[in-house]
């Protein structure tokens, strides 16, 4: 018999104990790691059109049915008004008591079907809703490559084209104008003979392209798209770079979902499979698993929230509305202090927690302190190198009375006491010098995200 989250919480005391020693690796994406160089590739997307493949690091929970669209308000925060067929919206959830559980990106694809697409965490809570509630839906779930049944291909392919000369390659590879279409709207295309949906959205502000299709077309289509992409300076860009992606857009892809604990989850972790708790790593530590939860607005969520209808949390999330305690920011890491946790390796004694690059996370929800004049102001989330600006920062959710750009704090590095995790060696703590800026710290991401 399959382990349950809660069986595993038993047996190890409690869900803290469970997360922080953790003996799940870091989650890593299954394609080739480096083409070139991921400096190289991460520089695509800003400076040409970048090519990368989705196809594998994600999972397809396709909901279909007569109440799949009833499910799906009853379990996102976000509006369903006018939310017709070839439309996608990124879906957020929030358990009973208003914290976050996550967030994926939502497809509409046909009536009464629907695809959510991301990370298992929200993807597990709509479907054991919809299972165990009064619903006229089916679930087909089709797991990222590492958890797919080896040998078996995912079901769809999708690509992602993305930079200034996205729309050139676009219109190269199927030999007509790309008609215009709205942010998070889908059309179709013909890509050497082989019918193509396509989302528009971006990445880092740039015009982007996501395109999907039944597996057995994607190598066509692939090849397609890189002999259109021959004078347009396309860059195939591989797990490494595509992994620190999020740094640039601002967004945080696995924060703690808030399961562990609350109305209701109880009966969710005795369904859900213990290998898909997650690890918790990082220098932030407390006993009490509701520490380490969130509100969508210490995301930056609050754009997707809307009261106009009835879902999981709503009356506890007005409440946490009312008076938002945090806020996303850039957090840009003193260069000094990220060159010395780099020198401690070579230096007598214990060194610092191992600083990677360009993506530093080590558990699956990355959670470390934000000081200022030595008191806990915030969490620091994703960490990573980002080429185009030449800086190491991390996203972070820090107390509005510190949001301001400027704003001097301090991310302590580390664990202590060291985790049994194992991407965890023996090393020190160490405190880094970091400085406010926007999220996304890119003025031309902020500014051009959602219009191209």
């Amino acid at each position: 018999m399959t382990e349950s989250v809660a069986d595993a919480i038993a047996r190890v005391g409690s869900a803290v104990e469970l997360l922080r020693n953790s003996q799940a690796r870091p989650t890593i994406f299954p394609v080739t790691p480096e083409f070139s160089n991921w400096r190289t590739e991460q520089r695509a997307w800003r400076d040409t059109v970048a090519l990368l493949d989705q196809s594998h690091h994600m999972t397809d929970l396709f909901i279909s049915g007569p109440d799949a669209l009833r499910l799906l308000s009853d379990t996102g925060v976000n509006s369903f008004a006018n939310f017709g067929v070839d439309r996608a919206k990124q879906f957020v959830a929030v358990n009973h008591e208003g914290y976050l559980i996550g967030d994926a990106i939502l497809f509409h694809l046909e009536e009464d079907v629907f695809d959510l697409v991301g990370w298992f965490m929200v993807l597990d809570w709509v479907q054991y809703i919809g299972e165990t509630g009064d619903y006229d839906v089916t679930f087909e779930r089709d797991a990222n490559s590492l958890m797919r049944e080896p040998g078996v291909p995912p079901k769809l392919y999708r690509y992602e084209l993305q930079g200034p000369n996205a729309l050139a390659l676009m219109e190269k590879a199927t030999g007509a104008p790309v008609p215009p279409t709205k942010f998070f709207h889908m059309a179709t295309f013909e890509i050497d003979g082989v019918t193509v949906r396509s989302l528009r959205h971006g990445m880092a502000g740039q015009p982007g392209f996501e395109l999907f299709g039944p597996w057995a077309d994607g190598e066509r289509v692939r090849d397609a798209l890189l002999r259109a992409g021959e004078g347009l300076d396309v860059v195939l860009v591989g797990a490494k770079a595509y992994s620190s992606a999020n740094l640039e857009s601002a967004w945080v892809p696995s924060p703690l979902p808030a399961i562990f604990s609350g109305k209701g989850t109880a009966e969710y972790l005795a369904w859900l499979p213990a290998n898909r708790a997650g690890s918790l790593a990082g220098s932030f530590v407390s006993d009490d698993i509701e520490d380490y939860y969130l509100t969508p607005y210490d995301l930056g969520y609050g754009r997707s929230v809307a009261f106009d209808h009835d879902f999981i949390g709503r009356e506890a999330l007005e409440r946490h509305a009312q008076a938002p305690r945090r806020t996303k920011v850039t957090l840009v890491w003193n260069p000094e202090d990220v060159a010395a946790i780099q020198r401690s390796m070579y230096e007598p004694g214990l060194p610092a927690k191992y600083l990677d690059f360009p993506k530093a996370r080590y558990g699956t929800y990355q959670v470390d302190r934000v000081l200022a004049d030595g008191v806990d102001v915030g969490i620091s989330h994703d960490v990573g190198y980002i080429t185009g600006d030449q800086v190491f920062v991390s996203l972070a959710s820090v107390d509005v009375a510190h949001a301001e750009p400027g704003t001097e704090v301090v991310v302590v590095w580390g664990e202590e006491p060291n985790t049994r995790k194992p991407a965890v060696e023996a090393h020190r703590q160490v405190e880094v010098r970091a400085t406010v800026a926007p999220a996304p710290y890119s003025s031309f991401a902020r500014e051009n995200y959602r219009k191209n």
